[in-house]
């Protein structure tokens, strides 16, 4: 079967992103954004998934973390899509709820090319989390959606610490993502017989 792999750029007077992501791989991770928790989440996120992901940014930190976080959010949306292909064979859906101490959070993803995301529980997270506001996150899953073209729900079920509940909730996309990347014959899943 083919390589599932893709690798983007993206450049604007914001950010200058370089990406390449392997599906098929073994959860090899080095990623690079300016931003530390970023680049924490997005390392949970790949390890859970089983992909490979080489991510190197240089942003506008100095105005804040906002523009690097939702482009590298659009850039990795975009790879899973194009890695993807034309998505015959894969599971489509898949689920994640992984527990970290007191928090749980759970991530359920179609890759429908229906772009969604549902957000719930934000009113858990602290107000501020590595020193930018805690709707950082909203937008990264956001934009991550709109490019990958998925539906996405994210909800923070309970829980105190505020790197937690994040930590419980990016595991739980790398499990969702791993279930419905996974090839499961060559049907296209939809009684439409095409996905969006």
């Amino acid at each position: 079967m083919a390589p599932r792999t893709s690798t983007q750029e993206r450049k604007s007077a914001e950010t200058d992103i370089r990406l390449e992501l392997n599906i098929d791989g073994q959860g090899i991770t080095d990623v690079k954004t300016g931003f530390g928790l970023l680049d924490h989440m997005l390392t949970l996120t790949a390890f859970w998934a089983g992909m490979d992901l080489r991510l190197v940014c240089e942003g506008d930190m100095e105005v804040d973390a906002h523009h690097t976080t939702e482009d590298v959010g659009l850039l990795l949306g975009k790879a899973l899509l194009e890695a993807l292909g034309d998505r015959a064979g894969i599971a489509r859906v898949g689920y994640g709820r992984v527990p970290m101490d007191e928090a749980l959070a759970e991530a359920t993803v179609d890759l429908s090319g229906r772009p969604w995301l549902e957000w719930r529980g934000g009113e858990l997270l602290p107000p501020v989390l590595a020193g930018e506001e805690k709707d950082l996150w909203r937008e990264f899953y956001k934009a991550f959606a709109s490019s990958a073209r998925c539906n996405l729900h994210v909800e923070f079920r309970y829980g105190q610490n505020g790197h937690h509940l994040l930590e419980s909730a990016a595991k739980g996309l790398g499990l969702a993502l791993a279930q419905a990347v996974r090839r499961n014959g060559t049907t296209i899943r939809s009684t439409k017989g095409g996905l969006d």
